[in-house]
C-alpha cells in the first residue's frame, strides 16, 4: 500500500498535537482527516486504512474503537497513544487486537516507522486473504485443480436450476459441500437445506423419518411429527448414499419428484411440498439397476443433472491446498502454533494415494498438528501408512488429464520440495538455469 494511496484517521483532543500529526503524515504523502473525539469519528463513517487514536478524549476513550473495529474484518488498523501513566493501557489494548502503540511525548520519526510498518502488515494481510479465496471454489469448496475447476463451472451452471442431481464420488470427496455448494447458489438459498445419510436410518424407520406421522400412526407416535421432505419445504434435501434406500421408499420418492405431494404415515391427506432432491452415492448405482436393487425410473429421475467428484488422487496440487487449509483452520482452534508443512512431508504426502481421499488428508494433518513437536510439520509426524506407503508420486489422471503447462507445475512443485526449497537445488535436478526456474514460478504465480 503506498502513501499516496493509504487513508489515515486522527482521533486527537489536544489542538496543537493534532496538527502536528496531520502535518507531518500529510508531508509522507498519507491522505489525513482528524477529529476531536470518538463521537466524531463514529459520526464520520469515512473509509480508512489506518486510525491514530489517543487513549485519553472526552467521551468515550481511544479503547472503545477496540470493539467496533475487531469484529469488522474490513476495519481499519489501529495505532494508540497513550501518556506514561496508562501504558498497562495500552498493552491491554495490544492484546486485544490494536497493531501498536505509541508513548507520549511522541517521538515524529518513531510514528511514522510505526505507521510505514502498520499499513505495510495490513496490506500483506489483504493480499493473503485475496490469495485464500482464490484458492476455493463455490460454496468454500478449496481447490484449483484442473478436475476442480471443471466442478466448479458444472455447480455454477446447475445450481439456478431446479432439477434433481445425482453426486456421485468416492467416500471422503466432499460429496455434501458440493450440495450445500448447490443450494447455496440456487433461488432456495434463503430456505432450508437438510441432510440425511439412508444408511443411518432403520429401514423400519424410515419411511416415517422422510414423510412424518400423524399422532397414534403406531407405538409411541404420541405427537404428529414433519418428516424430513416437510422441513425442508422451499429448500433443499440431500439424501447421502441413496443406493441404501429400500425399494418400497424408492417408489414413494419417485411419486414425490413427479407430483410434489407426501402422505405422512398414518395420514389421509396428502399434503404439497416445494423441495428440490439431491441424491449422493459412492455406489455405481447403475449395476444397482442392473441388479434390480435400484429402480430405473428413479434413477433417470434423481439423474436429471449429474456431478462426479473426482478422488484427490486426480487433484494433484490440491493436495497441498487442502493441507494448508487444514493446518489453518487447527490452528485458529488451538494455543499451538504449527505454521507450516516441511518439504519432506509435502512429498510424502504426495505420494501416498489417499484412498479415503480429502477427509482422510484432514485427518492426517490433525494427527500431524497433534504430534507436532516444532512450528512445522515434520514427516514423522504423519500417520505410519502413509509413511510406508511407496506409491509412484506421479498422479492417477484416468479421468480428468491436465495440460501440458499444469503436469510441469506439479513437477516443479515436487522436485522443489525434494530440494526443500532450494531453488539453486531445485533448477540442477531440473537440468535448467536458476533464471529459467525463476520465469517459470513467476509465469504460475510463485
Amino acid at each position: 500500500m503506498t502513501a499516496a494511496k493509504a487513508i489515515i484517521g486522527v482521533i486527537e483532543d489536544d489542538p496543537a498535537l493534532q496538527e502536528l500529526l496531520v502535518e507531518e503524515l500529510e508531508a509522507e504523502g498519507y491522505k489525513v482527516t482528524a477529529w476531536g473525539c470518538v463521537e466524531d469519528f463514529k459520526k464520520a463513517a469515512a473509509p480508512l486504512d489506518l486510525v491514530i487514536s489517543d487513549i485519553r478524549l472526552p467521551g468515550q476513550s481511544g479503547l472503545s474503537l477496540l470493539d467496533s473495529l475487531k469484529n469488522d474484518d474490513t476495519a481499519p488498523a489501529l495505532l494508540l497513544i497513550t501518556a506514561f501513566g496508562t501504558v498497562d493501557q495500552a498493552v491491554d489494548a495490544l492484546k486485544q487486537g490494536a497493531d501498536d502503540f505509541l508513548t507520549k511525548p511522541l517521538d515524529v520519526e518513531h510514528l511514522l516507522l510505526s505507521v510505514q510498518r502498520i499499513l505495510e502488515h495490513r496490506s500483506l494481510q489483504r493480499e493473503l486473504k485475496r490469495y485464500q479465496q482464490q484458492q476455493k471454489g463455490p460454496g468454500g469448496l478449496v481447490g484449483q485443480s484442473p478436475a476442480m475447476r471443471k466442478l466448479y463451472d458444472q455447480i455454477e451452471r446447475i445450481a439456478p436450476a431446479d432439477g434433481s442431481v445425482l453426486i456421485t464420488g468416492e467416500s471422503g470427496t466432499g460429496k455434501e459441500l458440493v450440495a450445500k455448494a448447490l443450494h447455496q447458489l440456487s433461488d432456495r438459498a434463503e430456505h432450508s437445506f437438510q441432510a440425511v445419510n439412508c444408511a443411518g436410518i432403520p429401514a423400519d424407520l424410515m419411511e416415517s423419518e422422510f414423510f412424518g406421522h400423524a399422532a397414534g400412526a403406531f407405538t409411541g407416535a404420541q405427537k404428529k411429527r414433519q418428516g424430513l421432505l416437510k422441513q425442508a419445504d422451499g429448500g433443499t434435501l440431500l439424501l447421502d448414499e441413496i443406493g441404501e434406500m429400500p425399494m418400497a421408499l424408492q417408489a414413494k420418492l419417485l411419486r414425490v419428484l413427479q407430483e410434489g405431494t407426501i402422505r405422512a404415515v398414518g395420514s389421509d391427506e396428502e399434503e404439497t411440498v416445494n423441495v428440490r432432491i439431491l441424491a449422493a452415492t459412492h455406489q455405481d448405482l447403475e449395476k444397482h439397476v442392473e441388479d434390480g436393487r435400484f429402480r430405473q425410473d428413479l434413477f433417470y429421475r434423481l439423474e436429471t443433472f449429474s456431478l462426479r467428484v473426482p478422488p484427490l488422487r486426480e487433484r494433484g496440487e490440491d493436495i497441498e491446498r487442502l493441507a494448508n487449509y487444514f493446518l489453518q483452520q487447527l490452528q485458529k482452534n488451538s494455543d499451538k502454533t504449527v505454521r507450516s508443512i516441511s518439504p519432506a512431508a509435502l512429498e510424502q504426502l504426495y505420494r501416498y494415494r489417499f484412498p479415503g481421499n480429502v477427509r482422510e488428508l484432514q485427518n492426517a494433518i490433525e494427527r500431524a498438528f497433534t504430534f507436532s513437536r516444532d512450528d512445522k510439520i515434520a514427516v514423522e509426524d504423519l500417520p505410519q501408512r502413509i509413511l510406508d506407503s511407496e506409491h509412484d508420486p506421479e498422479v492417477d489422471y484416468t479421468a480428468e488429464w491436465p495440460t501440458l503447462d499444469d503436469y510441469q507445475n506439479q513437477y516443479i512443485r515436487k522436485v522443489l520440495a525434494h530440494a526443500e526449497g532450494n531453488k539453486s537445488k531445485a533448477a540442477e535436478i531440473l537440468g535448467v538455469t536458476r533464471r529459467t526456474l525463476y520465469r517459470w514460478l513467476e509465469q504460475h504465480g510463485e
